[in-house]
This record gives structure tokens, C-alpha cells and sequence, in this order.
């Protein structure tokens, strides 16, 4: 029996549960050449599982991206089970059924009976308190939770999850377990949601809030996210794809396991889509419509402008303002008293930055100035405001190489309300002590596929431009959703890096 405190030792592995996950396990345990233990409640479950991952291996090796002698071996290394006593001499035993606590709970009693107190027993929960599940447990200090990601092999990304009684060996040996199956650990503390799917709630549930607030379509939100920041997909899209099913419940857990914090609060947009049965790809339907895993014509984000092209005046008397209309190919000229007025406010709204500037409303169009501007730029009108002045200004927009987006008024714009929720939540986690700071982003890069990890972004943008944007939001909305995360508000007013500790 190997020692769990020395880590590299680590060389037996029992899996419970051959289905998606468990297998996507097994897989990448005897890539990493390590021999697995694979045990189902389901008669010919291991088999099945072993039949099906042999078959994945060979599909590697016709792909030239593993051998036929690492596909051989790692099929050699796959041992299913049909009773728990056979998993005795396992050195870490990865229980990955399916999400209910007290099944979970029986289950890891079961396991302490058999394998030798040295073993480490973890959960592949996504949703669970690993505190919860280890309360059934006589040495809860060797209990974690190992949370991968679907699809195993593809995700390069594990979660070790530690909670209050986990020791600290056995937390290393399963950050050395976890690199020896090639994936990358990141060390969370045991809360709701765990890491990733914490820190992927800003995303989703302010893309629904600017929805429900009738800021901009879906569409619109999610073309000006992967246009202005980068992100592969919108939040729409994103929900379509993992299941509205899915994402509601995760919400609504994280929600109330951080006593109903407002800045992890969804919208009943969100529930209504789950009760209407509109899940998704998975129903056709979802925010958008689907044939066979596509989507079907799709609706247009961009602003087709009624007219032509001319100049424009500023709203304030700023350098930056002259050289972003330059940048855009703006024609700038002195106000006439019928020419749109241009500005390009940070945090605010059109509503506001007219009274500040104390210009006309009617006339005014405001621009969003942060993020890229190469391929979209969205520009914003307060209530009761001359549609005229937006077409102008879009048309010598669009006439220089670039697509535009008219939105309602809206605090942040729609690209500045999510980037710096993302930002800030990320910063929320660090405040707490999710993970540590590098981890935070490491996980949601790998986990989430953002561009950049929620600090990385707040360092891009400045940390000074991200606080500036939530106490602006919380200022004209009032709602405690957009208040400053501690961690962001002292490292913006000090100057210092958002990485700072």
C-alpha cells in the first residue's frame, strides 16, 4: 500500500460509477498510467465501461494522437469489478454517482469499511458539499472532493476540493494525482458551486439581468461579448448549450448557499425558460431555435441605420473623445443645435451623462468606449431620444468597416455590465478564499473557456475602470448586486495590482 503523504506513490486507482464521467476517469488515470479499479452498480456496467473506453483509445490511435503501444497498455490497465471488497488495496478511490447526498453518504461508509485507512476517498460532485458527504465518515481529514469536467479527456481542468477537515497531505497527493492524469489542479475550498461553476454565474445571470431590464436581445448581448471581449460564445448561448435545465437549479443552489447574495441573483426569465420546457439545443428550443445541434436563422445583433452619414459634435470638451471619433471615422464639427452629440460615459447612463453634461437628450448618442472596437461598437440613447442622431452616427460607423448595436439606456452599456460582474465576482472569490487568485483564473479559462480569467480582465480594462463601472451601476440603480467587491474597491483606490494580496 502506497503512502498518501507521498504523493508520486500514488499508483492504484478504484472508480464508482461507469457512466460518462466515471469513464472520462478512467480514461485519463490509465493515459497517466495508472492501474484502475472500475466498479458499477449495473450488472456488466465495468465491463461495458472498459469495452467503450478501449474503443475511444483506438479512435486516439487511428487519429495519430497516441500509439498503438499506449492504447494497448492503457486498456491493459482498466480492471472492472463487481464488489466494492475488491477495491481493497486501492490507493485513492474517486466515487463519481449520480447527485443525491444520502446515496453519496452510504456509499462513502461502504468505502471506509473496505479500503485501508491510508486511502484517500473523494467525490466528483459538482454540486455537493464535500463536508456534507464526509459528516458519514469516521477520518473525514482523507476525504476532498476530485471534481472534473464533461468531457473528462478534453477538459484539462480538476478541482480539488478541500473542506474544513481535509488534511493537508491529502490534499497534495491529489494535486500530484491530478497532474499525473495530465489535467491542471487548482486547490478550492469546499462552497457552493465549488470554483467553476461559482464563478461562471456573472456571466449567465447579468447577460438575463440585461435581458430582463429590456437593455438588449439576446442576440445582441452575446455578439457584443464575443465581438468587445473576446468570449466564444455569449451567455445565451452558452445556457442553450449546457442545458437552461442545467444552469437554473446551479444558480439557484449557489444563490442560496451564499445566503441569497444579490450578486449571484438570476432573473424569473431564467425559471420561465425551464418551466416553458425551452432547455436548449437538447429541445430545439432554447433563447434560440435549433435543427439537428444548429442554429436556425439566427437574428440579426446589428443596427441597420435609416440614412446616411454626417458629422457629429462633442458633448464634452475631451482629447479622448476627439481621438475615439477619429478612430471610428467620425466626422467632428462644431454643435449646430441639430447635430448628434456624441459621448462615450464609463459606468453611466445615457440619462445621467446628459444631465452631467447638461446637453439635450434627444440629440445625444453615447458610445462604449471599453473593450475592442475592431469589429463592433454599441451605442446607447436615453428615453425619448431622436433615432435620427443614432443613424447618423451609426452610418459613418458601418461606413468604416464596422457593425454596430443600438441598445436601450442601460448603466455599464451591455459589454461594461458584464465584464466587470465577471471581474468583480472573481475578485469576490479571491476576498473569501475560494482559491488563491492565479487559481481563480486558471479555472476559469480552462473550466469556463474565457478569453481571460476574471482578474486577468479586471487587470486588462484597470481595476480602477472595473470599480468605477460597479459603484456607478450601484449608484443609479441601487441595487446591492452591482456593490464593489472589497478585494476590487481597495487595490483600485490604492493603485496596486488586482493580483495584490
Amino acid at each position: 500500500m502506497a503512502d498518501i503523504g507521498q504523493a508520486e506513490t500514488l499508483t492504484k486507482i478504484a472508480v464508482i460509477g461507469a457512466g460518462a464521467m466515471g469513464q472520462g476517469i478512467v480514461q485519463v488515470s490509465v493515459q497517466g498510467g495508472m492501474p484502475v479499479y472500475i466498479f458499477d452498480m449495473k450488472e456488466g456496467g465495468a465491463e461495458a465501461a472498459k469495452a467503450a473506453i478501449t474503443k475511444r483509445l483506438e479512435r486516439l490511435v487511428e487519429k495519430e494522437r497516441i500509439s498503438q503501444e499506449a492504447c494497448q497498455k492503457a486498456a491493459a490497465l482498466m480492471q472492472p469489478v463487481t464488489s466494492l471488497e475488491e477495491i481493497a488495496d486501492a490507493d485513492l478511490v474517486v466515487e463519481a454517482v449520480f447527485e443525491d447526498l444520502q446515496v453519496k453518504r452510504e456509499l462513502f461508509a461502504k468505502l471506509e469499511a473496505v479500503v485501508s485507512k491510508e486511502a484517500i476517498i473523494a467525490s466528483n460532485t459538482s454540486s455537493i458539499p464535500i463536508a456534507s458527504i464526509a459528516s458519514a465518515c469516521r477520518h473525514p481529514e482523507r476525504i476532498a472532493g476530485l471534481h472534473f469536467f464533461n468531457p473528462v479527456p478534453l477538459m484539462k481542468l480538476v478541482e480539488v476540493i478541500v473542506a474544513a477537515a481535509t488534511s493537508q497531505k491529502t490534499t497534495d497527493a491529489l494535486v500530484a494525482i491530478g497532474k499525473q492524469m495530465t489535467r491542471t489542479p487548482v486547490v478550492v475550498k469546499d462552497s457552493p458551486g465549488f470554483l467553476v461553476n461559482m464563478g461562471g454565474r456573472a456571466f449567465t445571470t447579468e447577460g438575463l439581468a440585461i435581458y430582463q431590464d429590456r437593455v438588449a436581445r439576446p442576440e445582441q448581448i452575446d455578439a457584443i461579448m464575443r465581438d468587445c471581449y473576446g468570449f466564444r460564445m455569449g451567455p445565451f448561448e452558452l445556457m442553450d448549450l449546457t442545458g437552461i435545465d442545467v444552469n437554473y437549479p446551479v444558480s439557484q443552489i449557489i444563490y442560496n448557499g451564499f445566503m441569497q447574495d444579490a450578486r449571484l441573483r438570476t432573473s424569473f426569465a431564467h425559471k420561465a425558460m425551464v418551466d416553458a420546457g425551452r432547455l436548449g439545443r437538447k429541445t430545439k428550443q432554447g433563447w434560440f431555435t435549433y435543427e439537428e445541434g444548429k442554429m436556425v436563422n439566427p437574428p440579426s445583433p446589428d443596427h441597420i441605420p435609416q440614412g446616411s452619414a454626417g458629422p457629429v459634435a462633442l458633448a464634452s470638451d475631451s482629447p479622448e473623445l476627439a481621438a475615439l471619433c477619429t478612430e471610428l471615422g467620425l466626422a467632428v464639427t462644431a454643435d449646430d443645435g441639430t447635430c448628434p452629440l456624441v459621448a462615450a460615459p464609463v459606468g453611466t447612463d445615457a440619462t445621467e451623462t446628459a444631465l452631467k453634461l447638461g446637453v439635450v437628450s434627444r440629440r445625444l448618442v453615447c458610445i462604449d468606449p471599453v473593450g475592442s472596437l475592431e469589429k463592433r461598437v454599441v451605442l446607447m440613447m436615453a428615453p425619448g431620444a431622436d433615432s435620427r442622431a443614432a443613424d447618423i452616427v451609426a452610418a459613418g460607423i458601418i461606413a468604416n468597416g464596422r457593425t454596430v448595436t443600438l441598445i436601450r439606456d442601460s448603466a455599464g452599456f451591455v459589454g461594461q455590465r458584464l465584464a466587470a460582474m465577471v471581474a468583480n465576482l472573481g475578485c469576490f472569490m479571491a476576498d473569501i478564499g475560494l482559491a488563491s487568485p492565479a487559481d481563480i483564473d486558471t479555472a476559469m479559462r480552462l473550466g469556463l473557456n474565457y478569453p481571460k480569467g476574471p482578474l486577468e480582465l479586471a487587470d486588462h480594462l484597470g481595476a480602477d475602470t472595473v470599480f468605477t463601472i460597479m459603484q456607478e451601476m450601484h449608484n443609479i440603480t441601487g441595487d446591492d448586486r452591482y456593490r464593489p467587491s472589497l478585494w476590487l474597491r481597495r487595490r483600485a483606490r490604492l493603485g496596486l495590482s488586482i493580483w495584490e494580496e
